[in-house]
């Protein structure tokens, strides 16, 4: 006992020096503070930190952090090569492995149906569409897809994006400015914070989930703007927890404000038939005025998009940055996430069978004494592991033990928040999720 006690405090020694010598390598590379204008002595008074990339603080950073891990015996945790069709299990470097690292929730992706619909429309429009969409891009495919997701949705219209993150950016960026008030969950993506800085709009965060925090700033900063934008999601892929979205609908009408929610998680996930958050509180879907998601998780494709009225969409589709500069989704892959749209649809026990496996790993970590924070148990589990270098050590054991699950470590989460983040699949067993939190509970007791 005392001995782990004494390499834990090491760990933390280790780790803090490291911050420090990179604070001090970060201010190095820094520029001096600017002094008096005086004559321009030529490119060479460039000092090298400010012309090469192998100089930048964010590279000199992740390269502290390296060594560290690599002198403290840890692994790098990511890029895996992970061998053949990714879901409840998968293979790396040859070796089987119980799998916790993919959004692959309902076994789409790989799915039989959902790959010859790709394959066909490989053989009908090839693997791309060669131009933007407004110009020569257009398949019937993607009005198709965009139609079935306005229908799952009760809404008008829909546009689909080639990237999920990309589409956050441009809908926020495009469609709100200086003037406007952007009001935000403290723990929503990086996506729709990169485009609330793009929009130059006015950006407040309330504590996560705390509609009541909400309704408090916005009857405080309102008035003072023209438009006003509450962005939320509908399952928080870090915590796997939820909003309650009916409070948040009648506080952004009390205040005439719009509100996004993000279902890059909750879509195919939450509701009995996997129709989101939106199903699962049994909300229409104009109650919300901007629905975005993405194709990449639950749908089997890659890309994103937007849900909701006709002239929010509209709007997107003729004048947004983001669509309108961008190659058309391949046909391939929006075929796939039709396909796997319908099959959701028609096979809604995928979505029954997901909630359970989600309620028994979480019922079986809590038993264990794992710390789960604020997780639903729908899909998302985390397991908090109490800093950087105790969930990438746990990371480590577990793989060393044939289960795959990424650590998430700071500046990704706080420093006492690491954690380790399982996403439950469909078919996964009762042996691969019992076998799992037994080895968890031994090696976070090792720790």
């Amino acid at each position: 006992m005392t001995r782990r006690s004494t390499g834990l405090t090491a760990e933390i020694r280790e780790l803090l020096i490291q911050r420090s010598l990179a604070r001090r390598l970060r201010t190095a590379a820094e520029p001096p503070p600017a002094m008096p204008a005086a004559p321009a002595a030529g490119p060479a008074s460039v000092p090298d930190a400010n012309c090469r990339f192998d100089l930048h603080p964010g590279y000199l950073q992740l390269r502290i952090i390296n060594e560290g891990a690599a002198r403290l015996g840890i692994a790098n945790p990511y890029f895996h090569q992970h061998e053949g069709v990714v879901g409840a299990t998968t293979r790396i470097g040859g070796r089987p492995f119980v799998n916790f690292g993919s959004y692959n929730y309902l076994g789409l992706s790989g799915h039989p149906e959902v790959s010859a619909a790709a394959c066909r429309a490989i053989d009908e429009y090839g693997t791309s569409a060669s131009a933007s969409r407004i110009t020569s891009g257009e398949r019937p495919v993607h009005r198709e897809l965009e139609r079935e997701l306005a229908a799952a949705y009760e809404v008008d219209d829909a546009v689909a994006m080639v990237s999920g993150h990309a589409t956050n950016v441009t809908t926020i960026g495009h469609l709100f400015g200086p003037r406007d008030l952007v009001v935000h969950d403290a723990l929503v993506h990086n996506s729709a914070l990169q485009g609330i800085q793009l929009s130059g709009a006015k950006r407040m965060a309330f504590p996560h989930n705390d509609w009541a925090a909400l309704d408090a700033l916005l009857a405080t900063h309102r008035r003072g703007f023209e438009r006003a934008l509450v962005v939320i999601e509908g399952l928080y892929g870090m915590d796997g927890d939820y909003p309650d979205l009916p409070r948040f609908v009648e506080v952004k009408r009390r205040h005439r404000a719009f509100l996004m929610v993000d279902e890059a998680h909750s879509f195919g996930v939450m509701g009995a038939h996997g129709l989101g958050i939106r199903e699962h509180f049994g909300l229409a879907g104009g109650d919300v005025d901007i629905w975005m998601g993405t194709l990449s998780k639950t749908l089997a494709g890659c890309g994103g998009y937007i849900a909701g009225e006709a002239a929010l969409v509209e709007h997107l589709r003729c004048l947004a940055p983001g669509f309108l500069y961008s190659v058309g989704m391949p046909p391939p892959l929006a075929a796939a996430s039709l396909a796997a749209l319908r099959l959701m649809r028609r096979e809604p026990w995928r979505v029954r069978q997901l909630h359970e496996r989600g309620a028994r790993f979480l019922a079986l970590a809590k038993a264990a004494g794992v710390d789960t924070g604020l997780s639903a148990g729908i899909a998302i589990v985390p397991a908090l592991a109490g800093g950087s270098l105790r969930a990438a050590r746990l990371s480590a054991a577990l793989f060393e033990r044939g289960i795959n699950v990424q650590p998430i470590l700071y500046p990704g989460v706080p420093e006492k928040a690491a954690r380790l983040r399982f996403f439950l699949a469909y078919d996964h067993d009762e042996a691969q999720l019992a076998g799992t939190v037994d080895a968890l509970a031994e090696e976070l007791a090792r720790l």
